[in-house]
């Protein structure tokens, strides 16, 4: 008697052990924003170290955690950092080209405030997704969404006022962004919740 060979297919599960991205992202935001915000607000004057905290920090560290979001399936994820990593790089871009001679000033306060604008009511998108998420990034998305808008309004005329308010309101999205990173890195380090995020 012979016996037939059937061919199994067995499924093998890989396990994702890879580091979640979400700390580095919010880190891209919260620490280049709370510097540009302290410009925004007068506090300290705008110079190297908010650029190239913008490219590295903002544009590099956000891009990178938007590709490690992407390799666990998260879309949400992927668009926010890796969107929010390349307005840093588009926003370093703004300030370096006209100096290279590589493109002119960004003509007109409407041009600035519709840039502006576009990026707010992205997260203004975000943060209605965010609704099914931890309170405190909808805290951070809800300011940053304000914020986008109140510069975009400074930009469209001009008042300092609304960049002033901006800044303000932008170091407490920052700082806020910054607990929302840490966070879960603390609350796991020691097992159980130190720092809740709602």
């Amino acid at each position: 008697m012979m016996e037939t060979a059937t061919n199994k297919r067995s499924i093998v599960e890989i396990k994702d052990i890879t580091a979640g991205a979400g700390a580095l992202g919010l880190l891209g935001y919260g620490m280049p924003g709370v510097l540009l915000s302290l410009v925004n607000a007068g506090i300290i004057q705008a110079g190297s170290m908010v650029l190239a905290m913008a490219i590295f920090m903002g544009g590099f560290a956000m891009f990178t955690a938007g590709l490690m979001e992407w390799k666990k399936g998260n879309t949400y994820g992927m668009a926010a950092y890796a969107s929010y990593g390349l307005f840093w790089f588009s926003y370093a871009a703004l300030l370096i080209l006209p100096v290279l001679g590589l493109a002119e000033t960004t003509g007109g306060a409407g041009a600035m405030a519709s840039y502006l604008a576009l990026w707010g009511i992205f997260t203004a998108i975000l943060f209605v997704g965010s609704l099914k998420m931890s309170k405190a990034l909808q805290f951070v998305l809800g300011t940053l969404a304000l914020v986008f808008f109140l510069e975009a309004a400074g930009a469209a005329t001009g008042t300092a006022m609304f960049t002033i308010l901006a800044g303000y309101i932008g170091i407490f999205s920052g700082f806020a962004a910054i607990y929302t990173a840490l966070g879960p890195i603390l609350n796991d380090i020691y097992g159980r919740t130190v720092a809740p995020l709602g």
